[in-house]
């Protein structure tokens, strides 16, 4: 028992179902072959009745006579050793095993080997262990009564034992992979399950939201209602701390969300940590402008804090928040653009408010949409709200280009400038390198700064970014930026963004990057400056809008990543099921599980 737990845990086996998962790399087709057929590795029933050995070249001729097929077979050995002497001795019985070949019009066997096993499909794996102990512990686990204690169905039960226990070459051949699509799907969703652990609430929240939301200025979108309205019945919960993440599309309106958020915990103290002074400081100006005036707000940022976060009821901040060691208790814990935090910045946050077992209301907040597939698994483990809304409907034109394209691009700025509409040329660098094929800032600043007035330059290791950033948005014609921009600042005159060797970035970057433009509805243009103007990932960029199915686009480009940031990141790495394509899948898995449940 104990070398096996050690064997699971070299294997990352964690159920039985991962076991069984680990399918064959490949199969050694032991069963004895009725007739010889060139060009196949063949097994035979065999007597030696004759050897030739030959000293000078180092080869060995053996003769076996094939008793159920009544025929001689000639054979040959390189690099005799002195194991094949001892072995291969005239009168000797074998199954031998070896590819069959025909040479100058001779039908012979090269390099035979002699084997124990034959009568079947032996499975090969390729794992961390050697094939002998993992075929044992498939022999010890795998059987039709345990695979039917895990929920599967005789369909699904049947092809794992073909898989593994294959009788005939025709069981591999003919295995269903829709089937094996759904047993990953529905281990790894039981597995989160197995997970998902609830602790008691400090407080129970019930501040009045409606009138906060009667008296903005503008109506809420059905998905910002509905995400409320989600939020409104977890905060209430006070046996539960909630754990949800909020996923909402660039310009959804995420910020009015965490704003009734802090409504709702009043009059409870509310934590908002964003992962820039930037961010932080736009939230801040948003939250003195739509909260209720009895509300308090603080900023806590490294320099300019503003308020009393002692006495204030909803406190926003940066990561300069872990550094306070007098934080007042706050039952509702908020974390903005979540993947920009580690685990341990976002545990420490929770633990800072934590009063033994009882935790924090904890929502996290991300403008990086996912394939639905995903949020329908991960929401095994923490529950999700998906926004696939905006309040403005976008305008946004997107077009790869390339130098033949400088002249147009140039007349287009001037042309939204004269607007009083803003731009922004995003490059790869900032300063110069041969390593890209590409200007940096550096070389690139000079040109828009003899042809335009106003043009503002800032970069990640600009100490002077923010200050730039706010500058630009009151008084800029044109901003020269690293992807320093990808977060932070809203833009509302911005119309029209130019991304330098675009091909270089992934197309969630460019996603949160061309999200810059166009935020109140105003026609926008995202240009795609590249030397690779036929780029297929970019040209299927350019056709949708939709972060969600920008998600799908990157899983079919690349390898998914995972929004939980480690929290679940070992399974997403699946061989059969395909989480840009198999939605339907995944929603008869979760069934299964209710079900069975």
């Amino acid at each position: 028992m104990q070398e096996a737990k050690e064997l699971f845990k070299k294997l990352k086996i964690v159920s039985l179902l991962d076991l069984a998962l680990i399918t064959p790399s490949g199969y050694s087709n032991n069963t004895l072959s009725k007739e010889l057929i060139v060009g196949e590795v063949q097994t035979f029933k065999a007597e030696v009745i004759n050897v030739n050995v030959n000293l000078n070249g180092g080869r060995m001729h053996v003769v076996f006579n094939l008793s159920e097929l009544n025929i001689e077979l000639k054979s040959i050995f390189f690099k005799v050793t002195p194991y094949h002497y001892d072995k291969f001795k005239i009168g000797t019985h074998h199954y031998i095993q070896g590819k069959i070949i025909s040479f100058r019009g001779e039908i012979q066997m090269i390099q035979p080997r002699s084997i124990q096993n034959v009568g079947g499909i032996i499975p090969k794996y390729s794992t961390a262990i050697p094939n002998h102990q993992i075929r044992e512990l498939i022999r010890t686990y795998i059987t039709k009564k345990n695979l039917y204690s895990e929920g599967l169905n005789r369909y699904e039960v049947s092809l794992l034992m073909k898989l593994h226990y294959p009788k005939t070459l025709e069981d591999i051949e003919s295995l269903d992979t829709d089937i094996l699509k759904f047993i990953e799907a529905f281990n790894h969703i039981k597995k989160l399950r197995g997970k998902k652990i609830h602790f008691p609430a400090l407080e129970s929240l019930n501040g009045n939201v409606e009138e906060f939301i009667s008296n903005l200025p503008f109506k809420l979108t059905r998905d910002q209602e509905r995400v409320i309205s989600e939020i409104e019945r977890d905060l209430k919960n006070r046996d539960r701390a909630v754990k949800r993440i909020v996923i909402g599309d660039v310009g959804s309106g995420k910020t009015i969300i965490i704003l009734a958020s802090a409504v709702m915990a009043y009059p409870h103290k509310s934590i908002l940590m964003a992962p820039t002074s930037l961010l932080a400081l736009q939230i801040y100006e948003e939250a003195t402008k739509f909260l209720p005036k009895y509300m308090k707000i603080a900023l806590i940022k490294q320099r300019d804090s503003k308020g009393d976060y002692l006495s204030a009821d909803f406190i926003i901040g940066t990561h300069a928040l872990l550094y306070k060691d007098d934080m007042p208790t706050a039952p509702l814990i908020m974390v903005d653009e979540q993947h920009r935090f580690g685990t341990k910045q976002r545990v420490k946050l929770e633990q800072i408010v934590a009063q033994g077992k009882r935790k924090p209301h904890f929502l996290q907040f991300s403008a990086t949409p996912i394939p639905r597939t995903q949020a329908m698994m991960e929401s095994e483990l923490i529950d999700m709200s998906l926004i696939t809304t905006t309040p403005f409907k976008k305008d946004i034109t997107t077009e790869v280009i390339d130098r033949s394209d400088f002249n147009r691009l140039l007349k287009e700025i001037e042309a939204q400038i004269s607007k009083n509409n803003q731009v922004l040329i995003v490059y790869p660098l900032v300063e110069e390198s041969c390593a890209i094929a590409y200007q940096s800032i550096d070389e690139g600043r000079g040109f828009w700064e003899r042809r335009f007035k106003n043009v503002f330059v800032t970069h990640g290791k600009d100490k002077r970014k923010e200050e730039i950033l706010i500058e630009f948005r009151e008084k800029g014609d044109i901003l020269l930026a690293t992807t320093v921009v990808e977060v932070g600042i809203s833009l509302p005159r911005l119309t029209l963004i130019v991304i330098v060797g675009a091909e270089r970035l992934g197309l969630a970057t460019l996603h949160q990057l061309r999200g810059r433009v166009g935020r109140l509805g105003l026609k926008s243009w995202c240009y795609l400056f590249t030397n690779d103007k036929s780029n297929k990932r970019l040209q299927s960029f350019c056709k949708t809008l939709s972060g969600f199915e920008i998600a799908k686009l990157d899983l079919k480009f690349r390898k998914s990543g995972d929004i939980l940031d480690g929290t679940i990141q070992s399974g997403l790495q699946f061989k059969w099921l395909d989480l840009a394509e198999d939605e339907d899948i995944v929603k008869m898995a979760k069934e299964r599980l209710n079900n069975l449940s």
